[in-house]
């Protein structure tokens, strides 16, 4: 009875905020009628750019607007887009004018990389629920590449999503056209007599970096969808029974550094060998999809973007790149309707090695629904064969259910467990995400944890130094934590205001999800305020500011940051801003041990940023700051002091042809003793990556990547770290689920031969008992740590 009065008073309040602030933003809706075709369109039929044969009788459309850079403005470039379907097959054929065909960007790249400004593009969005929240975006290059992705009004475009699907294209002198076939079978939508679609048509005109839409999607309304356009007159169309089934056999030898005993270091050696694996998709009603994974493997994902980890005092994030765990999740996902990123309460990576899995998905009425279980068998296998964990395995289950209420507003619940050994983690509570008028948005949620952990499996924990996660291990018997949190956001042509609120107690913990920072109250703010004069060189300029202002749950004072820039943004993609601010951070004796008292550290901040897309052969952006940094990382009995930080980082992709694309990544973190002038380390990361397309299904990938961590002893507990790794693989891939692929991956890293140090007397085998190392001892050479060759194969069938 108490919860059913707490959810009755909870549907009065969100009911009277709706009526409050107007739910609705949306203009009156253009809408297109489109005919059923007796025969598919194809794109000889627009050779001279206009329909002839069956294609004159295509709905069309046309008159797109500008979003950017002149909100409201007619389209600089004409866009002709032709509209049909059969019992099928969704079908559309752009016709793109260009008044400078010869500026055209169009490169015959990997699959999902059409990204501007390196192309010019079109995007169609179908929100086939009709429910301005969730779509289905496809995207097509002037080469044909094809890109596709799930759309969430709160959490963007998620391009893990994949289908099957067909595009063609053709330049011309006069511009370029490009035909689309989407199949019913690809998408979902509820079973009707007549489907009634939201619709977004976008062409992105690269010379001129500029978005054109039909209907008009202004930037002066936050969201997408609710500015959509409608699709009606399609009849008595359904993804009929889609059951698809994609089997993969991988064939891999290896050579590995094993250290799961930090005493007794090796390497491992397995010649070739093979295993097999299942992914499977069953649609339900038009409307659930339930996808399973049996064994998954996982070897052609590319290494993750560099990022600085040295002297963090908090977990880095590393965003999920497997297929699997992604496509979907926003079912799952934490909020992201701004610049900051709230907690997650699932982090997908906490899943290391998984054999199973099983997801479902999808929206019955006004219910938006997600599920999902797996295994994870890496707390077996991250330690030694002989400790009490070898061999055990962790289970997860997550529900999520929300209810739409109004239009584009929602509330939810939602339920993580980890379950492992007798031990779990159990996180539950509620959300809602509610519209308050065009401009403003917001969301929060409530959320309790239950934790509890064995001193055995603790013990074990510690002692072997792994988790199977990067997360430390919880304190030892039952522990209870909340975490509340809420974002609102307000979007304009001209401004833009972010403010997020966190409230995470000390004993709040997750083993799922990713909070890298426990015991806080953080308030957060941004804003912007663009004038923007849209003149022939400059397009708009301003002000941005951001705040942090962080506290413990005794009142302590832990960080206070200030920051502003001033931006200039100009034509082709060239941005110039001028950076300052000033930080403080506060250590407590819980912070670091030794320190008798809290203390303060202050620090200045300045840098620069610039980036552009001067032609179609680079883009490029340079990131600089100079400020202080708090050095945590200082030698054994010594306290942190304030050091001087020096960080760049700068990306470049050059496309020297239509085929090759070339993505380099430097960073450099210095980090000097701000007393002794000295520099405490020197860290480097540079990393090149190679592709080349062949075809559209054939491709070679090559990474190279060096991290030199150069350390100083004198003034610093680390030590010097150097890697190099080479991946190469061959892809080709007919469509998503059936490809081929060839790699070998290979990795030097500096340990002495032996790995560790010998017993006194002995030439061969570690000492158990180390006087001042543990486990790997680090070297001035570079050996072969790592490397594994590999073949994997994968066929689609559908039903």
């Amino acid at each position: 009875m108490h919860a059913q009065r707490l959810m009755a008073k909870l549907d009065a309040f969100l009911f009277c905020i709706l009526l409050l602030f107007g739910a609705s933003s949306a203009r009156g809706a253009s809408s297109v009628r489109i005919p059923q075709v007796t025969a598919p369109p194809t794109i000889e039929d627009f050779a001279a750019m206009d329909p002839t044969g069956n294609s004159a009788q295509l709905a069309k459309v046309a008159d797109f607007i500008q979003q950017q850079p002149s909100d409201g403005k007619p389209a600089t470039q004409r866009t002709d887009v032709y509209m049909g379907y059969d019992k099928a097959n969704l079908y559309l054929v752009w016709v793109c004018w260009d008044t400078n065909p010869h500026a055209i960007r169009a490169h015959l790249t990997r699959r999902e990389a059409v990204t501007p400004p390196d192309d010019d593009y079109v995007e169609l969005t179908l929100d086939t629920f009709h429910d301005q929240r969730h779509g289905f975006l496809f995207d097509v290059n002037p080469r044909g590449v094809q890109a596709d992705a799930l759309w969430s009004e709160d959490s963007g475009s998620d391009y893990s999503f994949d289908t099957v699907w067909d595009s063609n294209s053709k330049l011309t002198d006069k511009g370029y056209v490009i035909w689309m076939s989407i199949p019913f079978r690809s998408i979902r939508f509820h079973p009707a007599s007549e489907q009634v679609w939201g619709v977004t048509l976008m062409r992105y005109v690269a010379h001129n970096d500029e978005y054109d839409y039909w209907p008009r999607v202004s930037s002066r309304i936050s969201g997408r969808l609710n500015q959509e356009g409608i699709i009606e007159g399609v009849r008595d169309v359904s993804p009929s029974r889609n059951m698809q089934f994609n089997p993969y056999g991988y064939l891999s030898s290896l050579h590995s550094l094993d250290d799961r005993d930090p005493v007794q270091p090796r390497f491992d050696n397995r010649d070739l060998q093979g295993k097999i694996g299942l992914d499977s998709k069953f649609v339900f009603h038009d409307s659930l999809l339930l996808d399973t994974t049996i064994n998954p493997d996982f070897a052609q994902i590319e290494s993750d973007q560099p990022q600085n980890t040295v002297n963090q005092r908090f977990e880095v994030f590393f965003p999920e790149k497997r297929p699997f765990f992604l496509e979907n999740s926003n079912f799952f996902s934490d909020t992201n309707i701004g610049v900051y990123q709230t907690s997650k309460l699932l982090f997908t990576r906490r899943i290391i090695e998984p054999s199973f899995g099983a997801r479902l998905t999808g929206k019955q009425g006004p219910w938006n629904l997600g599920f999902f279980v797996a295994d994870d068998r890496s707390p077996g296998l991250l330690v030694p064969d002989h400790t009490l964990l070898s061999g055990t395995r962790a289970y997860f289950a997550v529900g999520r259910v929300s209810h739409d209420i109004g239009e584009q507003s929602s509330v939810g619940a939602i339920y993580v467990d980890r379950e492992y050994n007798g031990d779990f983690n159990r996180v539950g509570g509620l959300d809602a995400s509610i519209r308050l008028g065009k401009n403003w948005t917001s969301w929060f949620r409530s959320v309790v944890s239950s934790t509890y952990a064995s001193s055995a499996i603790v013990n074990a924990l510690n002692s072997s130094g792994s988790a199977g996660t990067s997360i430390a291990p919880p304190a030892i018997g039952y522990t209870f934590g909340q975490d509340h949190e809420g974002v609102l956001n307000g979007i304009g042509r001209r401004f833009s205001y972010e403010l997020l609120y966190q409230d995470i107690t000390a004993n709040f913990h997750t083993d799922a999800g990713f909070v890298p920072r426990t015991d806080i109250r953080n308030v957060a703010q941004y804003y912007h305020f663009y004038w923007r004069p849209e003149g022939k060189h400059l397009t708009f300029y301003g002000p941005e500011f951001n705040t942090h202002d962080i506290w413990d749950h005794n009142g302590v004072g832990l960080q206070h940051a200030y920051s502003g820039d001033w931006v200039f943004y100009f034509r082709h993609n060239l941005l110039f801003a001028p950076i300052g601010g000033y930080e403080e951070d506060v250590l407590r004796p819980v912070d670091f041990s030794g320190l008798p008292n809290d203390h303060k550290y202050a620090q200045d901040i300045g840098g620069l940023v610039v980036q552009g897309s001067p032609s179609r052969l680079i883009t490029w952006r340079t990131t600089i700051i100079r400020d202080g940094t708090v050095l945590v990382v200082v030698p054994a009995g010594k306290l942190p002091i304030t050091g001087n930080e020096n960080f760049i980082q700068h990306t470049m992709s050059v496309k020297p042809t239509g085929h090759l694309e070339i993505d380099n990544t430097y960073i450099l973190d210095r980090v000097l003793n701000g007393a002794a002038h000295h520099a405490a380390f020197n860290n480097h990361i540079i990393r090149s990556q190679w592709n080349y397309q062949f075809t559209r299904a054939l491709s070679l990938r090559a990474i190279l990547q060096y991290n030199g961590l150069l350390a100083n002893p004198a003034y610093s507990s680390l030590q010097t770290a150097k890697t190099f790794s080479s991946d190469f693989l061959i892809t080709y891939l007919v469509h998503p689920g059936t490809a081929v692929y060839v790699g070998y991956n290979n990795n030097l890293e500096n340990f002495i031969p032996n790995l560790c140090l010998p017993a006194a007397g002995q030439t061969m085998g570690c000492d158990p008992n180390p006087p001042n190392h543990v486990g790997l001892v680090r070297g001035n050479r570079l050996i072969n740590d790592g490397r594994v060759f590999f073949v994997k194969v994968s066929y689609l069938f559908r039903r």
